[in-house]
């Protein structure tokens, strides 16, 4: 997959054994940013003891309103091999994390592969969370059938011209409904524990933006009619314009109380009732003043 890469569904056919990159802008290595446990997730992730985040430097993606854009798009981070990926999840563990998610992982899934052979041969146990951005072919998440505990996708847009404009893919809406319903597929709804902690299943994120440009209409109206109503839903109101965004005059501000309001309310018209309610207080707060 990787000599003439096809992982994501840009399928670039660049040979990133032989130290060649597309879209991703990664070769024959991983690179990590940081490490360690997270308690800004969502509420089912973050337990007590916290989500145990990876992130993964670079991304398939290049959305121009990235909040981690040091990451995304340029490159934060050092390169690991397996054994020091494996360390890291066992690490993560070792802390007391509930989780290993595996943050923008699409472009390194054979690597992530690795490592979890080796992290599972020294006692990895924890479920393993699939957060990303999204655009992911069904090819490539079938390899992960049996491997990911919990899906966690965004779903950016309903509209191609917009998921071409803000990043820079053309048919964002189509990949990102198929992948969204293999995952489903393969996990099923959320389930958690007797502490409320997510132990398999698929949480979708969705990020209102100003002025209706995510399709939260269409996106909602998707879930609740070819995923299912019971879709452990974050509806995300922490947009704020960064990176490239006020370049674009439609993202050059926050979501408002009318948007974030009007995306909540065609969530529950459609029937999907679990939402994520840490994350929706915070940001209500934060609009509300």
């Amino acid at each position: 997959m990787l000599a003439e890469c096809c992982l994501c569904p840009r399928h670039c056919g660049v040979n990133r054994l032989g130290g060649e990159s597309g879209k991703c802008r990664v070769t024959g290595q991983t690179m990590v940013s940081s490490y360690g446990p997270h308690f800004g997730e969502e509420a089912p992730l973050v337990g007590r003891y916290g989500s145990g985040t990876i992130f993964f430097t670079y991304c398939n993606l290049r959305c121009v309103f990235c909040q981690n854009y040091d990451i995304s798009q340029l490159g934060n981070g050092s390169a690991v091999d397996g054994e020091e990926l494996a360390g890291m999840m066992l690490s993560l563990q070792a802390k007391g994390c509930h989780n290993i998610n595996l943050v923008s992982p699409t472009h390194v899934v054979p690597y992530i592969l690795e490592a979890l052979e080796l992290a599972a041969s020294r006692g990895l146990y924890l479920p393993l969370v699939y957060n990303t951005g999204g655009y992911d072919s069904v090819e490539t998440l079938k390899l992960l059938d049996g491997v990911v505990d919990i899906y966690m996708p965004d779903m950016k847009y309903s509209d191609e011209k917009t998921g071409e404009q803000l990043s820079g893919i053309k048919n964002y809406p189509q990949v990102n409904r198929a992948a969204v319903k293999e995952m489903h597929r393969q996990v099923g709804d959320l389930q958690l524990d007797e502490q409320e902690v997510a132990q398999r299943g698929l949480l979708v994120r969705h990020l209102v933006l100003p002025n209706r440009l995510a399709g939260t209409e269409a996106v909602v109206r998707f879930l609740a009619q070819e995923v299912s109503t019971n879709t452990y839903l974050n509806v995300m109101a922490q947009y704020r314009p960064c990176y490239k965004a006020f370049e674009i005059p439609e993202l050059a501000r926050p979501v408002n109380r009318q948007e974030f309001s009007e995306a909540i309310d065609l969530t529950h018209q459609q029937g999907l009732s679990r939402l994520d309610k840490q994350q929706i207080s915070l940001p209500l707060r934060l609009i509300l003043g």
